[in-house]
């Protein structure tokens, strides 16, 4: 029984238990215990090693960077809820509307917005299904090509930052970058942040985008009949053409958050975290504006957090300095007026969109979304350590070591793995799982841990399309018409996996796409 590889039939057990359809958090769990039981009965592993779980949860659960994912998934749900995406794909679609292939851009490029401002691929993926697919359809866009623009315009919000998973990468890779200089020796390693690793995404999603649209629009010069312009009366929004005053109203206000949320991470100002917290906030006061029924309270709360963060970045607020000019205790006094009188301001607004049923949904969304992610990260977790218990990473540190091709050959093992690993698992315990243990090798071998980061985070963003999990293919197959076969939503996410493929390649042999705005920026 000791000379079973337990390690490997510990993974296939659990590729064969995903595919029975429990809930993946329970799944990961369950196996790891079975073989932890079978595992100390076979003499192979010692039961003492599970005892370091609650401490490796604890030190987990008490990262302040992950306190970032409730955050972002919050705003993301209260922009949904505030139907801030309707407004965007109805101005965007009039606009490009009127060219060939231009409905379908107009859905990539909302989708590239509210990945910037929401992050959440269910959330975007099901409101552009339900707004966008069934004009497609009507105007004589093909099921599958349409179907495969929106799944694919849903998976952006896992490359363009802030992403969920960027986040849960950030916090591991920095762990496994520490853990591979201090092999090499190096006991003062620079840390990572996930600051850098949203910089370092930025470009690379970008470049994606230009991608999708390309490709369409050269789909619509050779096949016309499959991406046609739509008639004059499909190009009015409220009865009439989109103005510029119609695009800035629907732009800005998505924009500014856009701007304020990631500005401030890659401008140093701010923590991911910090940053989470300003777009919680900056989603709350645009669900007011766009639901409430009276915008001074809006204003008022702008107004003040402005006053506040011209406060803080002019003058010493900390309280209680001996040595402290007057005029500090001062503004000190002045910044607590005005955050009283803001933050007043901003509990009339959360009261008005409670009222809106906006407020509510989106919390109770939050919380299981967050349960949910939470939940997968404990049960990974468990399964990392009995299969380290196992020898599961040395087997793959061998591996690694005995690709041919140095570095770049373990590389591409590891890739071609992501991509496998995505058929049948969710992106979080990917990355809990495989990447502490297949970092730590290939970052010891020199490669840049922002690209090994970014280039992880695009394989995996082939998971959302790639069956039998495919979570946009099973999202929009929840709100398709029936019209849309279930195949014909599988078909049209071919061609986005091969472009997704294609940008991989793109930054595998361009690093730099990477790593030149980190290094200006960090």
């Amino acid at each position: 029984m000791s000379t079973l590889p337990l390690d490997l039939l510990m993974f296939a057990g659990l590729c064969l238990f995903v595919l029975s359809g429990a809930p993946i958090a329970f799944v990961l769990a369950g196996t790891a215990a079975l073989f932890a039981v079978i595992g100390w009965w076979a003499g192979v592993l010692n039961f003492n090693l599970i005892g370091a779980l609650p401490m490796r949860v604890f030190s987990t659960m008490n990262s302040e960077t992950l306190v970032a994912i409730p955050l972002f998934v919050f705003m993301g749900m209260v922009l949904e809820r505030a139907r801030i995406a309707e407004d965007l794909l109805r101005t965007m679609g009039a606009l490009f509307g009127r060219m060939r292939g231009g409905l379908g851009v107009s859905v990539t490029l909302v989708g590239a917005l509210l990945a910037a401002s929401t992050g959440i691929v269910g959330a975007t993926t099901v409101t552009m299904g339900l707004m966008a697919l069934p004009v497609m359809l009507r105007y004589g866009y093909g099921p599958a090509y349409s179907s495969g623009i929106i799944c694919s315009a849903g998976t952006l919000g896992q490359i363009i930052p802030p992403s969920t998973v960027l986040i849960i990468m950030g916090e591991v890779l920095a762990s496994a970058y520490q853990q591979s200089q201090q092999a090499q020796g190096n006991f003062a390693a620079e840390a990572l942040s996930v600051g850098q690793l949203f910089a370092g995404s930025l470009l690379p999603g970008l470049m994606l985008v230009a991608i999708y649209i390309v490709y369409q629009l050269i789909v619509s010069w050779l096949r016309p009949d499959v991406a046609p312009a739509l008639p004059p009366e499909a190009l009015e929004v409220d009865g009439h053409a989109p103005s510029l005053r119609d695009l800035l109203r629907v732009l800005v206000p998505p924009l500014a958050l856009i701007f304020a949320v990631l500005g401030s991470i890659l401008g140093g100002v701010a923590t991911a975290t910090e940053a989470a917290s300003v777009g919680a906030v900056g989603a709350t006061l645009l669900a007011g504006l766009r639901n409430g029924r009276r915008h001074w309270p809006v204003w008022t709360a702008v107004g003040g957090l402005a006053v506040l963060i011209f406060m803080a970045v002019n003058f010493d607020l900390r309280p209680g300095r001996l040595d402290a000019p007057a005029i500090d205790g001062t503004i000190l006094n002045g910044a607590l007026i005005v955050a009283a009188i803001a933050g007043l301001a901003l509990l009339i607004v959360w009261r008005e969109i409670w009222g809106s049923d906006v407020l509510k949904p989106a919390m109770l969304s939050t919380a299981r979304t967050t349960s949910m992610i939470f939940t997968i990260v404990v049960g990974a977790l468990l399964f990392s350590l009995v299969f380290r218990g196992l020898g599961g990473d040395l087997r793959i540190k061998g591996l690694l070591e005995a690709a041919p091709g140095g570095p770049h050959g373990a590389m591409l093992v590891v890739l071609v793995m992501m991509f496998f690993l995505g058929m049948f698992l969710d992106y979080v315990e990917i990355t809990i799982i495989a990447i502490p243990v297949v970092g730590p090798p290939i970052l010891a071998s020199g490669v840049d841990p922002i690209w090994f980061g970014v280039m992880i985070a695009m394989v995996l963003q082939t998971s959302f399309l790639t069956p039998p999990v495919g979570y946009t293919l099973a999202y929009l197959r929840s709100v398709a018409p029936p019209s849309v076969t279930t195949q014909a939503i599988w078909l049209g996410a071919v061609p986005f996996i091969g472009l997704q493929i294609l940008a991989v390649v793109i930054i595998y042999f361009i690093p730099a796409l990477t790593t030149w705005l980190p290094g200006l920026l960090f």
